[in-house]
């Protein structure tokens, strides 16, 4: 697909990932909506030349008051990056599950939802289409972060289901997988990780490679790993 002169709709796109692939987007000649909940990041996105919309996309009503605000532009790639995580380990204490609802409605329902609300304008466009990103910790769980590896889990399936779906007509549908990139999510990692830049240029390659799937980094072993022995490849993130 070639990204020059479609409108893309990108979630989170403030910050992180995102940020970085609304920059590339841009200058390959996308015209760019991205949404935040940072006032101060979506300012400094807007000087930038994006358009940007506040969206809170932890509930229902965020999501709908965002499809609210597009109004009637035509959107040509819908690109589901915004996410969340939180902690919930029950080794140390028992978590708070108002968090992990919020985690898996922000990284699991609103996607869904907003797909579904999407899906008619993007099937009146000629070519379009959607990329979930999840994480590589869809594929094999690490032990910390089970709530968020779930919720990335369930949209990697529904990617998956969606993707056969929609398989006759001209709507790509792209799951991207990052690995641990440096962005605000894992300041307090102290490990490798993946510059924001490169992980946002594996995803649009993807794009532009009508691949449905962009195994970023490290989870492209990982993807191997799993291929020939899921056991190993579970057991070798759950150490983490």
């Amino acid at each position: 697909m070639n990204v020059n002169g479609k409108t893309v709709l990108l979630t989170g796109g403030s910050a992180g990932i995102g940020r970085e692939i609304a920059r590339q987007l841009q200058a390959k000649g996308a015209s760019v909506i991205l949404t935040g909940r940072d006032p101060a990041r979506l300012e400094a996105m807007r000087g930038e030349g994006f358009d940007v919309i506040a969206a809170d996309l932890s509930n229902a009503a965020g999501v709908d008051a965002l499809v609210a605000a597009l109004g009637d532009r035509s959107i040509d790639i819908l690109i589901n990056n915004a996410g969340l995580g939180v902690p919930h380990d029950v080794r140390n204490a028992l978590p708070d599950p108002d968090e992990a609802d919020g985690c898996f409605y922000a990284n699991l329902s609103a996607p869904v939802r907003l797909i579904t609300a999407l899906l008619p304008a993007l099937r009146a466009r000629p070519e379009a289409a959607i990329v979930n990103v999840t994480s590589g910790l869809a594929i094999a769980p690490n032990t910390a972060s089970s709530v968020y590896c779930a919720s990335k889990a369930g949209l990697r399936s529904f990617t998956m289901a969606l993707r056969a779906q929609l398989a006759k007509e001209p709507i790509l549908v792209v799951e991207a997988l990052p690995p641990v990139v440096d962005t605000q999510m894992t300041a307090d990692r102290d490990m490798s990780k993946m510059p924001p830049q490169e992980c946002a240029r594996q995803i649009i390659a993807a794009i532009e490679g009508n691949r449905p799937e962009a195994n970023v980094g490290m989870v492209k072993l990982l993807r191997a790993v799993y291929s020939i022995s899921p056991a190993l490849a579970r057991s070798v993130m759950q150490r983490f």
